[in-house]
């Protein structure tokens, strides 16, 4: 892709922005905003983006997560509640039909991780990066992120089953 093709970079990465962001947040206006403020800084900076430093996506992807930080660190609003709050929240959003297109037991399990591991998951799922690329982002150790994801996904595998089997109806795996 030549180094000046922007929107050639908007189509082929918007989706992998916004995957990071559904899978971080649980809320489609909020995911919807953020992914259109990362290629609105993007396309301010293209100028000074240098492929010889890294690949579009690594770069949309660092100005992606540092939104994502600002935009948590400004969020105090009552809609950050404790876990124990949020399950009668998401089984009611969940009967409106899926706001990110996520199954409702899957925002469940996201929900149950720390915010590391939702990073990771969001990177690797959502933004659909590969781990060496996770790796570099975030500054771990390409064994530290395999790590994240492996007992990431146990731990939301553990949670989908155990909702899935407590559903009336439901004969146990």
């Amino acid at each position: 892709m030549a180094k000046r093709d922007f929107s050639a970079a908007y189509d082929e990465h918007i989706w992998q922005v916004y995957g990071f962001f559904a899978y971080r947040l649980f809320d489609r206006t909020q995911a919807e905003d953020l992914t259109q403020l990362t290629f609105e800084r993007a396309f301010r900076a293209w100028n000074r983006y240098d492929d010889e430093r890294a690949s579009v996506l690594t770069w949309l992807m660092a100005i992606a997560r540092n939104l994502l930080i600002d935009h948590l660190r400004g969020d105090r609003s009552n809609t950050q509640r404790p876990l124990e709050h949020r399950d009668d929240q998401l089984v009611d959003r969940a009967a409106e039909g899926p706001d990110l297109g996520l199954a409702p037991d899957l925002e469940l399990a996201l929900e149950a991780l720390s915010d590391r591991e939702r990073e990771i998951i969001g990177l690797r799922f959502g933004a659909d990066l590969t781990g060496p690329q996770i790796a570099n982002l975030t500054g771990l150790t390409l064994a530290s992120v395999q790590q994240i994801l492996s007992r990431s996904l146990r731990r939301m595998r553990a949670r989908m089953e155990t909702a899935d089997a407590a559903r009336p109806g439901r004969a146990p795996r």
